[in-house]
């Protein structure tokens, strides 16, 4: 009698290993929930533990209104002329101008000894972990820091500004040239190219448009921290004059004048930014 030899398929079968819970909830996800709570916690007591006991709230938006209606509806010249102001104006966009060319070409050399796909790997994270450094302190501690060195003055406004935008620069413009291949330049060293027409001839024509974006960006970061840092620094610009209307003479009528020109030179600049990025994208 033959028996059936054909093993059992239902023996073959491996058993299913346990299903392990999937959490979607990641570490950085814990460490974000966990700080808000933390921030949630100290605003609710903040506000439990707030001294109200002299505060009107009707006299308070009141003021408030009669304030907001001098700044943006009735703006107009105060103790200072129209001449001091543009001419205040114009010196915090010429600050922010020259401290962005002088970042921009000092970044640019720098960033291409950041960029990991042109130099060693521990050149590019030493310069990388320097800049994170200057960065991660704002541009106003810059300025601080170099008045009381240099004195108080434009220079101090020009050396800070300056420095932080070639931090800045630099991991900006090192990551664009880190999108060129890596095969394109090896390719480019193997035939016998130098390393600096390398980088003028075969990656600088590539990655200008994203140059120039992060150029203009900064040139805007710039007009606004030269605004916040004339007071600070002494650099007599549009910042000194917001200054000294809202906080010694309180007219906000002036104020409000002041925050209308510098919001059209922020559109202003924004079209330049505009303009010159499609006119270059559209003749390459």
């Amino acid at each position: 009698m033959i028996e059936n030899s054909q093993p059992n398929p239902n023996a073959l079968q491996p058993s299913a290993p346990k299903s392990k819970h999937i959490s979607l909830v990641t570490k950085p996800r814990k460490i974000l929930r966990t700080v808000l709570a933390v921030l949630a916690i100290i605003s609710i007591y903040s506000l439990a533990t707030l001294n109200s006991s002299n505060l009107n709230l009707a006299d308070a938006f009141h003021s408030l209104g009669v304030n907001l209606n001098a700044m943006f509806l009735h703006p107009s010249v105060g103790q200072d002329s129209w001449g001091q102001l543009l001419q205040a104006l114009v010196t915090s966009v010429s600050l922010a101008l020259l401290t962005t060319l002088l970042g921009a070409v000092v970044a640019f050399f720098i960033a291409v000894g950041a960029a990991r796909n042109l130099a060693p790997s521990w050149l590019a994270t030493g310069i990388k972990a320097v800049m994170a450094f200057i960065r991660a302190i704002p541009t106003i501690l810059w300025v601080l820091i170099y008045s009381v060195v240099m004195g108080i003055g434009a220079s101090a406004a020009v050396v800070g500004l300056t420095f932080h935008s070639v931090a800045y620069l630099v991991k900006a413009y090192s990551e664009s040239i880190e999108e060129t291949s890596q095969d394109t330049i090896e390719a480019l060293k193997a035939s016998g190219v130098g390393f600096w027409p390398i980088v003028f001839q075969a990656i600088l024509p590539s990655i200008v448009p994203a140059l120039l974006s992060w150029t203009f960006i900064r040139f805007e970061i710039n007009f606004a921290n030269a605004v916040a840092v004339g007071a600070a620094a002494g650099a007599d610009d549009i910042g000194y004059f917001l200054f000294m209307a809202g906080n010694f003479y309180f007219n906000f009528h002036e104020v409000g004048l002041i925050v209308y020109l510098l919001l059209g030179v922020a559109i202003v600049l924004e079209l330049i930014s505009m303009k010159l990025r499609g006119h270059y994208l559209k003749h390459n």
